[in-house]
């Protein structure tokens, strides 16, 4: 890849560099070149240090300074001081984007191989040191979802927010989903990330009109947890769209029953259903009595102001309760009846989603 990198640089100055001048590698083998020619010969080798420079054979080379991995050499058609100047510029030009390209591609493309398990986790530290990452600092995987189709880069918008790509990455993983591991500070509060994916989504739809959900995983402090991390993103978004519809932000942290349930098997929740409903089946319910239901629980079960909230007589509510404990068997002024009952309207709304298991 450095190949390609360089020989794009060099293809853009050719025409700025009246001399032949080109990038040779720790073998001493020419990889890229004004002279395409000249590509894959090799130079005789000498002994250079990291920023110095010498003149050998009528031409002056010079070592690029603080690259990560290989040490590359640039070399200038030349031994007079303009062959140097020439030299001293396009080995910090070199230098530069060589950095920038690995923080850029490297480091994310190791961050993109940890979130998608496709890195040995015996592999991860030792290639984290020849990244020169920074792996004792404490992570969160955001996971935004684009909703619906749109003409705008979501990935371009996320990276602007976060440009600091030494410490934050935003990561492509398909279509619909950018993954942004960012970084935060020891012990932060789940509220302060769910403020910043707040912004996030803000931004997304307030500027691009586009409309996104946004999944957050738990803060881990190690490397090999960033799998989980974005696992449980990707959890917080597929739940929410079972329980949470209208929610645009879900923190896998505030799940709740809903995450126990997602995690059961669909043949044990089927078993459930039919033991709580021996009486009737729940599809015997029409849709004015489960608004009652959703109702009665938003007001903790409260008689008096559930039939206020729903513009009824008190008498007409505790009729339309009395039809439900006759169908069901379950009395829904009795705190275990409601929270059962709660609990089977939850399992089976996930049983009719087809739930994607991650």
């Amino acid at each position: 890849m450095s190949n390609r990198l360089f020989q794009g640089v060099i293809h853009q100055m050719k025409d700025a560099v009246d001399r032949t001048f080109g990038v040779i590698d720790e073998n001493f083998t020419v990889i890229a070149c004004s002279e395409l020619g000249k590509i894959g010969e090799s130079v005789d080798t000498f002994a250079l240090n990291s920023g110095d420079s010498c003149v050998i054979d009528g031409y002056t080379y010079k070592s690029l300074a603080n690259t990560q991995g290989a040490n590359y050499i640039v070399f200038v058609e030349g031994e007079d001081v303009l062959a140097s100047k020439y030299a001293s510029v396009l080995a910090v030009s070199f230098a530069n984007i060589k950095f920038y390209y690995d923080e850029k591609y490297d480091r994310s493309n190791f961050i993109k191989n940890i979130i998608l398990d496709n890195i040995l986790p015996g592999d991860i530290y030792l290639k984290a040191r020849e990244l020169y990452f920074n792996s004792d600092v404490s992570r969160t995987v955001i996971l935004i979802r684009a909703t619906d189709t749109h003409d705008v880069s979501v990935y371009d918008v996320v990276q602007n927010l976060f440009p600091d790509k030494s410490k934050d990455f935003v990561i492509n993983i398909n279509e619909t989903d950018i993954a942004l591991v960012k970084e935060t500070m020891p012990g932060i509060d789940s509220k302060t990330i769910e403020k910043l994916a707040t912004t996030i989504a803000d931004t997304i739809s307030g500027e691009f009109y586009v409309h996104a959900v946004i999944g957050i995983g738990t803060n881990v402090d190690n490397l090999k947890d960033l799998a989980r991390s974005f696992k449980e993103a990707q959890v917080a978004l597929e739940v929410g769209k079972v329980f949470d519809t209208e929610k645009t932000i879900i923190s896998y942290d505030n799940l709740g029953i809903a995450r126990l349930i997602y995690q059961l098997p669909t043949t044990l929740c089927e078993t459930f259903l039919k033991e709580v409903f021996k009486r009737g089946s729940i599809e015997s319910l029409d849709q004015e009595t489960l608004f009652t239901i959703q109702r009665f629980f938003e007001n903790n079960l409260n008689v008096s102001e559930t039939s206020r909230k729903l513009f009824v007589h008190r008498n007409t509510l505790v009729y339309r309760l009395e039809k439900i404990k006759k169908i069901t068997g379950l009395d829904l002024r009795e705190f275990d009846h409601a929270i059962i009952f709660k609990i089977a309207l939850m399992v089976n709304k996930y049983l009719k989603s087809n739930p994607i298991k991650y």
